[in-house]
């Protein structure tokens, strides 16, 4: 497609100076109307059919030394001086043979004499124009090579959120199947049993990178009954989400974090139970998450939370930018609720 719409641009640029040539050409007396776009487009099939080559040899000899260029390009004007002046009048030449018109241009050194001038400077403004081509294309190339470097960038500081997160989760998880096991070995099973089935599943969805709510609900509720397992009647769970929203997208493993602080700054702080609610909806194009606990609001997160935390902020920013936000604010019976707003993608 690209050579078709420069022969075009050739072909148009010989045509017009055909035309402006036949006013001149008729107001002399010429009696051959098409003699003027032979003379014309001879000239420019040429240059069209040097161009790339000149191209080329430019473009090669730009990482030498300046002299070398220098003694590349005096070279490269003589052989396009030559090759134009063949090529245009072998065409030249040719048609008039079949036409049978008379075709007398003078000898070999004045046609150099008058044509050397004009190809010289030819040479010179093509190079220019194969130059401001090269720059373009560097500058493309380097364009695609930082789109790509922030991309593998991009993909690498998720992979990085993701692996810490999951050992977060993993670790806290370990800790409590090891206190269980001196107090009630079967409950201890049963928990290891639903640890496995989540750790498939958040494996699964690490891989992925991206699911749907709906999926990111069944790593939560496997969590949500190891706790529940832990912690018995101090602990309550409700979980909330419309159809519209379960079917949104959203990063893998994005809830664990905010569902496992929620737990564990609410039961550690309170000695009452304790409520964990996870909602979520769709509004004016928004998904709305929310985890909220109704145990005492922490005074500063722990390191742990801390962590969890910056990563989420993180990987929104990352994925999103400014149209994810989060926010942690009080509850309105204690606790703390943690919103996110991410764009709704189905």
């Amino acid at each position: 497609m690209l050579w078709w719409a420069y022969a075009g641009m050739v072909l148009a640029i010989g045509g017009l100076l055909g035309l402006a040539e036949l006013q001149r050409y008729l107001a002399a007396g010429g009696r051959h109307a098409w003699e003027p776009f032979l003379w014309e487009l001879s000239s420019l099939a040429a240059t069209g059919l040097l161009g790339p080559a000149v191209y080329r040899w430019h473009a090669a000899g730009l990482t030498r030394a300046r002299w070398v260029q220098g003694a590349r390009h005096a070279l490269g004007a003589l052989v396009y001086v030559m090759l134009h002046v063949a090529g245009m009048f072998g065409l030249r030449f040719a048609v008039y043979a079949l036409t049978g018109v008379v075709y007398e241009p003078g000898s070999a050194a004045q046609i150099l004499s008058y044509e050397a001038g004009k190809d010289l400077a030819s040479y010179a403004l093509i190079v220019a124009i194969c130059h401001a081509l090269w720059l373009y294309a560097q500058a493309q190339r380097r364009q695609q090579d930082l789109i790509r470097l922030r991309a593998e960038l991009a993909e690498a500081r998720l992979s990085r959120l993701a692996e810490q997160i999951q050992p977060h989760f993993l670790f806290n998880t370990l800790n409590l199947i090891s206190s269980l096991m001196h107090e009630n070995v079967e409950r201890a099973d049963r928990i290891l049993c639903d640890l496995a089935q989540l750790l498939r599943q958040a494996l699964a969805a690490q891989e992925a990178g991206t699911h749907s709510l709906a999926q990111e609900l069944t790593l939560v509720e496997p969590y949500l009954a190891i706790m529940g397992e832990r912690f018995g009647e101090r602990l309550s769970v409700s979980v909330d989400v419309t159809k519209e929203a379960r079917d949104c997208l959203l990063p893998a493993l994005l809830l664990i974090s905010p569902v496992e602080n929620a737990i564990k700054h609410g039961v550690a702080r309170s000695s009452e139970p304790v409520r964990v609610e996870v909602r979520g909806w769709v509004e004016a194009g928004v998904l709305h998450l929310s985890v909220a606990n109704s145990g005492a609001a922490p005074e500063r997160a722990h390191r742990g939370g801390a962590l969890g935390l910056a990563n989420l902020r993180e990987r929104l920013h990352t994925l999103f930018g400014q149209a994810a936000a989060m926010q942690l604010t009080p509850g309105p019976d204690g606790g703390c609720v943690l919103s996110l707003q991410l764009p709704a993608r189905q």
